[in-house]
């Protein structure tokens, strides 16, 4: 399977028959190079309901007819909306014909605001363990550190986790090398830094000072095979 990184914290995962995006912020993110408009996708996953994380979800669920998994409350809100959704939530896992997916804890917020301002509640926020053909891709979400993402490694062997750098909104940089140290995950990815000015990291000197596993500072559009 591909797995491919396209700015903020889009992650896209292509295996012989599903194409899988997480997060997909797209328009409006000056670090992505993909085209919500063309763009195919099987399935959506979503960590939390956050604008900059949903994104172009609607456009591209009606589009492709895809499914999109994510936390309870934000899959009932989407699903209100005519999309097809699966509700989960934290600790729950589910087989899919794509692959597995559990949801793991995050320590951060979620909700989405719409055109009007009116905030919708996203119930809580996670992270998503992804295992296809007996790979397992982590998807941090937004967060800061905790302690349990030292169980979550101890579980799972994970082949490539990303993890947000970015500091004011979620873990920076320092807090990021303790959580891949405790993840122990083979391949380490930094994501959910420099779109905006307050979010404003250098991946490669983070990717090079991670201590367990190899840091992989991917540039918009990069892929790597697992």
């Amino acid at each position: 399977m591909k797995v491919s990184y396209h700015g903020h914290s889009v992650v896209k995962v292509e295996t012989g028959t599903h194409t899988i995006l997480i997060d997909p912020f797209i328009s409006g993110n000056p670090a992505c190079d993909l085209d919500a408009s063309t763009i195919k996708a099987d399935v959506i996953l979503l960590t939390h309901g956050h604008n900059d994380h949903v994104g172009d979800t609607f456009d591209i669920a009606k589009r492709n007819d895809a499914l999109v998994v994510a936390p309870n409350e934000l899959a009932n809100y989407l699903g209100s909306k005519g999309l097809n959704v699966h509700p989960m939530h934290i600790g729950g896992f589910h087989h899919f014909d794509f692959g597995r997916v559990k949801f793991t804890q995050a320590f951060h917020g979620s909700s989405y605001v719409e055109e009007d301002g009116t905030v919708i509640y996203g119930g809580m926020p996670g992270g998503i363990l992804l295992t296809i053909d007996g790979k397992t891709i982590y998807h941090v979400g937004d967060t800061a550190l905790f302690t349990d993402l030292k169980m979550y490694g101890e579980m799972n062997e994970i082949d490539i986790a990303f993890i947000p750098i970015g500091d004011n909104f979620t873990m920076g940089a320092d807090d990021a090398l303790v959580a891949a140290d405790w993840l122990n995950a083979k391949i380490v990815v930094p994501i959910h830094y420099n779109t905006f000015p307050v979010i404003e990291q250098d991946p490669d000197t983070f990717a090079s000072q991670v201590r367990t596993g190899e840091g992989l500072a991917m540039k918009i559009g990069d892929s790597l095979e697992l």
